[in-house]
């Protein structure tokens, strides 16, 4: 089954790629399910097998979720938004639309608000199929360490007192109503001026999404025993005064002190366990006394959790000077 997996996930992400440039003629089921060497309703089978949804389906999800950011974030007419992702009129457009999004596009516009956002399929996501790499090996001096100065800003997220990781903490959301990881992932993308976006219409629409763990305010005390709760959200800024889902909470953090342990691009398949052995190994090593500093409990700090392979991974940690 993984070996279907990764399959429908390099269709799904060349899907997102034909969007962006354009493609529409690569976007027929005939076209796709020539690339992977198998029938037209052997692929739609496996797809919705995987997915859960006809292809279809996922198609016009994925261009409204991409023309939902042209009409929030760019300055083409809706008509012209209408004609670049397929849509035969204005009214095609504004059906589909609102049938999606319970709102207009002209509306939408005028007044863009969280809505829940088609984001990328991902039936070959590694951290959720719990298949990080094997491979490992001794610590070595691949981790940079410095310290930075964070500005103010605001954390939108959503937080879980009882989870350990990334996999238990969505198993955990997914017992909550309107907290599963679609859900959330795809409100978290309809949200403007995200700090951390490498782009607004990429595809990976996860873009400025990450994990934390924050100090809890109210020291409410964690599964762990201590006043921490584990977090998933957005950075923005802090003058951000815009709407925001019910089932989230909006943080102001504070200008502080952090610590950055950073480790380069790498694969999640084959060295995930030996990168996470060295990033446990430098935090574990590290002599905070050592550089005036120790790390700061303060209710309201928060640590950062930045797992991007294909650019880095960092712990960003708060701290404070002795």
């Amino acid at each position: 089954m993984q070996k279907w997996n990764r399959q429908i996930q390099s269709l799904i992400e060349e899907i997102d790629q034909c969007i962006l440039l354009g493609q529409d003629e690569t976007l027929s089921l005939a076209q796709l399910s020539s690339k992977l060497n198998y029938s037209p309703f052997y692929i739609s089978h496996k797809f919705r097998e995987i997915s859960g949804m006809q292809l279809r389906d996922y198609l016009r999800y994925r261009k409204l979720a991409f023309a939902l950011k042209e009409l929030r974030d760019g300055d083409l007419s809706i008509l012209q938004i209408a004609v670049k992702y397929g849509f035969s009129s204005h009214e095609a457009f504004t059906r589909a639309f609102k049938e999606a999004y319970s709102i207009t596009p002209s509306e939408y516009r005028q007044r863009p608000c969280p809505v829940v956002l088609r984001t990328i399929i991902k039936p070959f996501d590694c951290y959720l199929l719990e298949i990080g790499g094997k491979e490992m090996s001794s610590f070595s001096d691949s981790i940079k360490t410095y310290f930075i100065t964070i500005p103010a800003h605001k954390f939108l997220h959503i937080k879980n007192y009882t989870s350990i990781g990334y996999w238990d903490f969505w198993q955990k959301q997914s017992q909550i109503p309107g907290q599963d990881c679609a859900t959330i992932c795809g409100l978290l993308d309809s949200i403007p001026n995200k700090l951390d976006d490498c782009g607004g219409t990429q595809a990976d629409s996860s873009s400025g999404q990450i994990m934390a763990f924050i100090n809890d305010p109210q020291g409410r005390i964690c599964s762990w025993g201590i006043p921490l709760a584990e977090c998933y959200g957005v950075r923005l800024p802090a003058d951000y005064n815009g709407e925001y889902p019910s089932q989230m909470l909006l943080a102001d953090i504070l200008e502080g002190e952090y610590i950055v342990f950073e480790h380069g691009p790498f694969d999640f398949e084959s060295q995930n366990q030996r990168v996470e052995a060295e990033m446990e190994a430098a935090m574990n090593k590290f002599d905070y006394a050592a550089h005036g500093y120790c790390l700061d409990t303060t209710p309201g700090r928060i640590f950062y959790f930045y797992h991007d392979c294909t650019r880095f991974w960092k712990y960003i940690r708060p701290v404070r000077k002795l």
